[in-house]
């Protein structure tokens, strides 16, 4: 069976935003807007979503 993964697309700009949600936004790959990524769905992943959950869209694969 295939492991999910998560396609995220960071939609918002981060100027403006916290140090640490910045910086989540970074360990995610995110550092252009549209700019679009893959993640396995993990826990871990998960969470630094939901930092950022008010700057990317996510889809599940």
């Amino acid at each position: 069976m295939a492991e999910k993964t998560l396609k995220v697309t960071l939609k918002r700009s981060l100027i403006g935003e916290k140090p640490k949600t910045r910086a989540t936004a970074e360990t995610l790959g995110l550092r252009k807007i549209r700019q679009t990524v893959e993640h396995p769905d993990t826990p871990v992943v998960r969470g630094m979503l939901h930092r950022v959950r008010h700057l990317v869209e996510v889809e599940e694969k």
